[in-house]
């Protein structure tokens, strides 16, 4: 009697899929990457001025921005999750996969390999860009390691936000409706200025409570002041708490979504 494929071996078989699905849309893969970069450059040069500002963490603007395009490009990571995961519900694929003995959660998070593998390239795109434009590590070689970790578990935890979103809506249209949504939430964060030289009241406000600005502090942490335990505690625990809330989420979205079809 053959045993049965295991959690591991069916969450490879999908993942593998997805990552394939993923590779042939080259517009996944070079827009979201380039978006990120290009309003870098923009902003890196723009804004460059703002190191001036008394008690600026660093003189080098794009040491400090430089975090900015890895958590954006977690978020086309979100938008790319969900909108392929909701071209298979629009297909009806997902809904032969519940037809075979595989397990549901393999179904979500091998839907998700094909995300994995955006948020890998970019990761390392984002990396040589820094080191291309003189972007320095104050924690050095492991802090580099330390931050690509930290990348790939932001944008998983963005990654299951869109599988979710895909399984409440179903739509790959009412996915891209929302990334302005996101959008907004990276701006209202402390992307471009430290939380602390905010003049706005209320946007510094706004900016302490945005989840997002943690992410950014952690990942910003490593490039200009070295090893802050409490940033890089706060930038993984507020990714793997996305993660895992998402999830959780997704398993009775999932059995709502596969008992209406």
């Amino acid at each position: 009697m053959t045993d049965s494929p295991s959690l591991l071996d069916q969450i490879t078989v999908v993942a593998r899929r997805s990552a394939m699905d993923t590779y042939r849309q080259r517009a996944l893969l070079v827009f979201p990457m380039l978006f990120p970069l290009i309003l870098f450059a923009i902003n890196g040069s723009a804004l460059g001025k703002a190191t001036e500002i008394p008690g600026f963490p660093t003189n080098s603007y794009r040491a400090f921005l430089i975090a900015m395009p890895f958590v954006q490009g977690a978020m086309f990571v979100s938008i790319s999750a969900g909108t392929t995961l909701a071209r298979d519900i629009e297909t009806g694929f997902l809904n032969r996969l519940a037809l075979t003995p595989l397990r549901s959660e393999a179904m979500l998070i091998g839907q998700l390999g094909g995300a994995f593998v955006l948020a890998c390239v970019q990761a390392v795109v984002y990396l040589l860009v820094a080191f291309a434009t003189g972007v320095g590590f104050a924690s050095g070689v492991g802090g580099v390691l330390v931050l690509l970790a930290l990348s790939l578990a932001i944008s998983f935890g963005f990654a299951t936000l869109g599988g979710l979103l895909a399984l409440r809506l179903g739509s790959g249209e009412a996915i891209q409706g929302i990334f302005p949504l996101m959008f907004v939430t990276l701006f209202l964060s402390s992307s471009t200025l430290p939380r602390n030289l905010i003049k706005a009241a209320w946007f510094r406000e706004v900016a302490t409570y945005n989840p997002v600005s943690y992410l950014l502090e952690g990942l910003r942490s490593l490039v200009i002041q070295g090893w802050n335990a409490q940033a890089l505690a706060l930038a993984f625990g507020f990714a793997l708490l996305l993660a895992a809330i998402s999830l959780a989420l997704s398993g009775p979205a999932m059995k709502s979504r596969l008992a209406r079809k």
